[in-house]
């Protein structure tokens, strides 16, 4: 298959920007091979031996890198990593060779049931750690145990949080930034820091009434980060939710990026450097076109930066 609109090398500290590949643009995509710098697929959805998911994929890495997005290894789970779910991720990764492997820093995996009677479930959903010395050893013991397995460096993801901990108290309470990055110095990963999901969490918390400014909440978080464990940046939509049944804003992954989380990408890039850039959409998906409008937003954004941008080691 020849590739009619190839993408451009990039020079100097642009930015690579990739796009989410989901199943109503895979035709499309493979068709017009536009020009992006990377797709992003959930894991998950290909981990079947064979048949016409990974058959496609495997077309769609030979015309792009492919970087492996999971939410399914439940890395905070205090019962242990499913050795089902990290051998099916080891093949995958050992036959697409991606650019980049990740998941999250959450739990969905827990005994449920009395004793030797209980049943291992999964919540299905990315449940939030509390930000304790226990749960930062299980998720590093996990994230390393992964890392040995792959054999290469592996990415965590911070979460959008709708639940919250009740940390007993004398037991130290680690902010979020200082908690990834202790992650990243204890076992050598990388950190995805999905921008939209840290100000979803800034909303929600001034609805609570625990952030005044949620602009400069999340700069202050940006800021707290240790700037060379940042591989990779995550761009994506919210939507608000007011009803009978509460206030709230959810990071649904179904619209366009909203205008601060683009000032904040901005943000993210000066602080950081030129880290590659993905754009998710995962609900609602709209045509391919929008999604690469989306891109070249990004593309321009980090171009207007590119002169000041620099590679952090």
């Amino acid at each position: 298959m020849k590739r009619t609109e190839p993408a451009p090398p990039l020079q100097g500290a642009q930015v690579p920007v990739g796009i989410g590949w989901r199943h109503p643009h895979y035709a499309e995509l493979l068709q017009r091979q536009p020009a992006v710098d990377f797709l992003e697929v959930h894991s998950e959805n290909f981990f079947a031996a064979g048949g016409a998911a990974l058959t496609v994929l495997e077309q769609g890495r030979a015309l792009y890198p492919v970087s492996l997005h999971g939410v399914g290894l439940s890395l905070g789970s205090a019962a242990g990593l499913d050795p089902w779910h990290l051998d099916q991720l080891a093949r995958l990764v050992g036959r697409i060779d991606p650019v980049r492997v990740s998941d999250h820093a959450s739990f969905a995996r827990a005994p449920y049931g009395p004793g030797a009677e209980a049943l291992m479930v999964h919540a299905s959903d990315l449940l939030p750690l509390p930000f304790t010395d226990e749960a930062l050893n299980v998720l590093c013991t996990h994230v390393q145990q992964v890392q040995e397995r792959l054999q290469r460096q592996f990415m965590v993801e911070n979460l959008s949080a709708y639940l919250s901990w009740r940390v007993p108290v004398g037991m130290r309470e680690w902010e979020e930034p200082a908690f990834l990055a202790a992650l990243a110095e204890r076992t050598g990963c990388a950190l995805l820091v999905d921008v939209n999901n840290i100000y979803v969490n800034a909303l929600n918390a001034q609805l609570q009434g625990l952030v005044q400014d949620p602009i400069a909440a999340c700069r202050q978080w940006l800021d707290a980060l240790p700037a060379h464990c940042v591989g990779e940046l995550h761009l994506a939509g919210h939507c608000e939710v007011n009803d009978a049944h509460g206030h709230i804003v959810i990071d649904d992954h179904g619209s366009r990026v909203a205008e601060p989380v683009w000032d904040l990408y901005r943000h993210a890039l000066e602080r950081f450097g030129p880290v590659p850039t993905l754009i998710e959409w995962d609900t609602d998906v709209p045509a391919l076109d929008v999604l690469l409008q989306e891109a070249a937003r990004a593309r321009a954004i980090s171009g207007t930066l590119a002169p000041h941008l620099q590679v952090v080691a």
